[in-house]
């Protein structure tokens, strides 16, 4: 084994080790057996280090959800591609457990990615008949250090085609919400959201330009994090706008986030966007696990989001009420009305002109028999106006905006440059300047404003709609997501802790605490647990 395998392998056990304490202090680890898609990824590897179970049978156990929910029954459609080679590659995890020990927290662990992130193994297609079977060379950045971790790439999972638009793709068709059929998980990574909702993995990756990751989380009632502009690399994912661009996990719990978040970490000189992280990336995000984290703390409440849904706003009312509880002290704050006037147009001036040339970038790389930009492919969609057998068909209105974003100009166009070099510096020292003048540890408010809508009900518009998510993207600073409670229609709601950048620790921290304190999260109504689900937890005692 060498030197830095060591190195890493006793950060993982000092890591395990706090996560079994925090668990063990909070009541939720014990010696009876509990439902799979309920354990957390400490509570995994532990069943995995006593030997009650197994990679392999973690897989199984995931691939029978999959099979009970997305092929069968409710037919979510949020997975495109299985890894046909995800049972082989947990019996190798399996035997090198036993014989070298674990590599990582994630270790034998299944996730599931967005299908804009290259795997070497599987097509990456954006949801797109456009790029069916494109098949990369090498991995994301992301995927390959999740994988030397020693995490299993179980699926690629739908999404909004080229990630942008509602849950549905030309390729993939319309997920669904498990918590209410007739609801949208939202997009753009509706399909990562979905799959962690319903069980299918512990853990998943998306992106997130314009509340891409948020959205989802809080509609699906999952945990998610967009990341800070700059702490995770890029390359090898589809781009939207890389200005705006962020990777990120989701998960069924903070803890999990944290886990997740410690190995996909690192240098990457094909992704200059990283050179802004220079000092400010934890080696453990597991050590701010702390469930009293919220005493003594300063929160802002963003007033400007709520008044949109009387149910919305109770939920977060009661999740204010929780903070105050565990010793908060909790202030209402707004943003300056020109920044929330401005804040669409900014995206838009950013968001569409980008995609036009740098999706054209990531074409060029790929086979002679794909489109190589933007032009060709809306030449393409022409072709493709009648739906198959298998469901693939026809995406209008993700289509129709491919012309808009043809049509938006260049990256050389004043109106896109003048945002690009003066707004987003300007969102930025706003929100610093919020906090600064406050004194607060993070910002709140509910990741959005209304329940989740109706798939017959038209879309918010790109961008985020009347929540605050966007501004989070023009400002490049990191939103976690915890489930805050129900609406009287059992719908889920979700609040963001908003913080300054590279603060993921904080927020890791303090949405923790929070998440202790209020449990809010519940399974959907729609993915029950199975009969074979069961997993034996020793305690750590």
């Amino acid at each position: 084994m060498s030197k830095g395998s060591f190195t890493t392998r006793r950060t993982f056990l000092a890591s395990l080790a706090a996560c079994l304490l925090l668990l063990g202090s909070a009541g939720t680890l014990s010696a009876k057996t509990i439902d799979f898609d309920d354990a957390s990824v400490a509570e995994l590897e532990a069943a995995m280090a006593s030997g009650a179970l197994t990679s392999e049978r973690l897989v199984q156990m995931c691939l029978a959800r999959i099979k009970a929910y997305d092929a069968q029954g409710p037919k979510l459609r949020a997975v495109l591609t299985l890894n046909p080679k995800a049972l082989e590659t947990a019996r190798a995890l399996d035997a090198e457990r036993k014989a070298k020990g674990p590599r990582s927290l994630l270790h034998g662990v299944p996730v599931v990615l967005k299908d804009n992130y290259d795997t070497f193994d599987m097509p990456t297609t954006a949801g797109s008949l456009l790029l069916e079977g494109s098949q990369p060379s090498k991995d994301a950045f992301v995927a390959k250090k999740l994988r030397d971790a020693g995490a299993i790439i179980l699926a690629k999972v739908n999404l909004s085609e080229f990630a942008s638009g509602g849950a549905m793709s030309s390729l993939g068709g319309q997920s669904l919400n498990p918590h209410d059929l007739l609801r949208s998980p939202q997009g753009s990574s509706g399909g990562s959201a979905v799959a962690i909702a319903a069980g299918y993995a512990p853990l998943g990756m998306g992106t997130d330009t314009g509340g891409s990751i948020r959205g989802p989380a809080t509609s699906t009632g999952v945990v998610a994090l967009k990341t800070t502009h700059g702490l995770l690399s890029r390359s090898g994912i589809i781009p939207l706008a890389l200005s705006l661009d962020t990777a990120g996990p989701f998960a069924r719990n903070v803890s999990d986030i944290a886990a997740i978040l410690n190995v996909m970490t690192g240098d990457d000189p094909t992704d200059p966007s990283l050179k802004k992280n220079a000092g400010k990336v934890e080696k453990d995000y597991t050590k701010f696990l702390n469930p009293t984290a919220l005493k003594g703390a300063r929160i802002g409440l963003v007033k400007d989001f709520l008044g949109q849904d009387a149910e919305v706003d109770w939920v977060i009312e009661a999740a204010v009420a929780e903070m105050r509880k565990a010793g908060a002290t909790v202030i209402e704050v707004h943003y300056p009305k020109w920044l929330l006037d401005a804040r669409q147009g900014w995206y838009d001036a950013i968001r569409y002109p980008e995609f036009s040339a740098q999706v054209g970038d990531y074409l060029k790389t790929l086979g002679p028999k794909y489109p190589k930009s933007l032009a060709e492919m809306i030449e393409r969609t022409t072709t493709l106006t009648s739906p198959r057998a298998d469901g693939a068909g026809p995406n209008p209105v993700r289509w129709t905006l491919f012309k808009r974003e043809l049509e938006s100009g260049t990256l050389t166009d004043y109106n896109y440059t003048s945002v690009r070099d003066h707004a987003l510096p300007l969102v930025r020292d706003v929100l610093d300047g919020v906090m600064a003048a406050n004194k607060l540890d993070a910002l709140v408010y509910p990741t959005s404003s209304k329940r989740p809508v109706l798939l017959a009900a038209p879309p918010d518009p790109p961008g985020g709609g009347s929540s605050g998510v966007v501004i989070s993207n023009l400002s490049g600073f990191p939103d976690l997501i915890v489930p805050a409670g129900f609406t009287g229609d059992n719908l889920p709601v979700g609040i963001s802790f908003v913080g300054t950048a590279f603060s993921e620790g904080k927020l890791i921290a303090l949405a923790y605490s929070f998440e202790q304190t209020t449990r809010a999260r519940r399974r959907p109504v729609h993915t029950p647990a199975l009969h074979d689900g069961k997993v034996s937890i020793p305690d750590p005692r």
